[in-house]
């Protein structure tokens, strides 16, 4: 018996089978609600984008015991060193950084995270991540390895290298 189809060919061309179409856009709808989120919590701290991407970086690299070079931190956010000055100066400024003396090489900074951002981050945070982790965990094992093949899956079919996948 031949798969149900939508009507809507605009982004996955007539005869889509619904079921995929489905899934595609609830992952859809999540990303958006995802993007609505990062926004309200970039507005609730008085960070841009950029700002929140080094944040989290620093905290992820202190959390695993890593130390991050200031051209650490521009290769991984993709911006130039006068940008990432830029950025660490906004972000000293405002308290969430900190520059340091690298604790091997003294010709050379780090920077961290300060404990006040982190604690700012996990309270902005906190209900998202546990409705996040409580929707996660209602999933049987079946179940959570499925999703997780799956967005791996999508995740690979969107990293191809650009809109065509070349």
């Amino acid at each position: 018996m031949p798969t149900p189809t939508t009507s809507s060919g605009y982004w996955y061309g007539d005869g889509a089978p619904r079921a995929a179409v489905e899934v595609l856009e609830a992952l859809r709808a999540y990303r958006a609600a995802e993007t609505a989120m990062r926004r309200r919590t970039r507005d609730e701290m008085g960070m841009g984008e950029t700002d929140l991407l080094a944040l989290r970086h620093l905290l992820e690299a202190a959390r695993s015991g890593r130390t991050v070079s200031p051209r650490d931190l521009a290769a991984r956010l993709g911006i130039s060193s006068a940008s990432t000055t830029t950025l660490l100066d906004r972000l000293t400024k405002s308290g969430h950084v900190r520059r340091e003396p690298h604790p091997t090489d003294r010709r050379a900074l780090i920077v961290t995270a300060t404990e006040s951002a982190d604690r700012e981050v996990r309270a902005t945070l906190a209900a998202v991540h546990e409705r996040m982790m409580a929707a996660a965990q209602s999933l049987t094992p079946e179940q959570a390895e499925v999703v997780a093949g799956f967005l791996h899956r999508m995740r690979d079919a969107v990293d191809g290298g650009g809109p065509s996948g070349g």
